[in-house]
């Protein structure tokens, strides 16, 4: 394998970071998974699914553990206080963001990158997050690129395919390369089963209708979704 081809990226076990994943191997690059244990409220039902998903695509993965170093991290999802609820958008979501999140993953990424010998990361911002989470911008990735590049000696480019995708472009591609969407997980409340009423179970389930799919996985409540959305009629 040519060491252009070679990428590390973030995993989170949900559409999108499996999406990529799919993307990437698709493209002929040699993939190697890190997951990033900031401490989130829904770890043990995430781990379950990049483990699925890592060992369906049979790639490497590696576990960074930060949960100490991120404790003390002001955001819903690493803290034991309620999901919002809802469509996604800024008001409903500010409360998920969590603080300089990226800023953190792709600076452990690009090290760990270099030193494996990789010279590309890679990350499934996109952008039906950037109203919300300021860590997935355009200006925010192109600042970091060349901080990335420019930090690391010129080794590692940091890569973003889906930037300007949003949700249902990227379960489109999906379902164009067949990745296996009922392995991922995307709920961001602390229970076994996807609830289906928060923004990212809303935004999912929205985006697989606008793709004439069905989603495959298991949710507590299917139809509220529809009764939020801005695109059902």
């Amino acid at each position: 394998m040519a060491k252009e081809k070679r990428v590390v990226m973030s995993v989170s076990g949900g559409a999108d970071s499996s999406t990529m994943l799919a993307y990437l191997l698709s493209e002929g690059f040699e993939v190697h998974c890190v997951w990033f244990d900031y401490g989130s409220t829904q770890n043990p039902y995430e781990m379950k699914a990049i483990q699925a998903i890592t060992d369906h695509y049979k790639v490497p993965l590696s576990i960074i553990s930060i949960k100490d170093a991120m404790s003390d991290f002001k955001s819903a999802l690493t803290r034991k206080q309620d999901i919002p609820e809802g469509y996604y958008n800024k008001d409903n979501m500010s409360a998920t963001v969590v603080p300089a999140r990226n800023i953190v993953f792709i600076s452990l990424a690009a090290g760990f990158a270099w030193s494996i010998d990789y010279n590309y990361v890679a990350l499934a911002i996109h952008s039906g997050d950037h109203f919300v989470y300021p860590d997935t911008r355009p200006e925010f990735y192109n600042a970091m690129k060349e901080a990335i590049f420019e930090g690391t000696d010129k080794r590692i480019t940091l890569l973003a395919p889906f930037l300007y995708y949003d949700k249902r472009d990227i379960i489109r591609k999906g379902l164009e390369l067949n990745v296996p969407y009922e392995l991922t997980r995307t709920c961001y409340k602390d229970q076994p089963v996807a609830c289906g009423r928060c923004g990212a179970c809303v935004e999912r389930l929205e985006a697989f209708w606008l793709n004439g799919a069905e989603d495959p996985i298991e949710y507590e409540d299917r139809e509220y979704w529809k009764t939020v959305s801005k695109e059902y009629k």
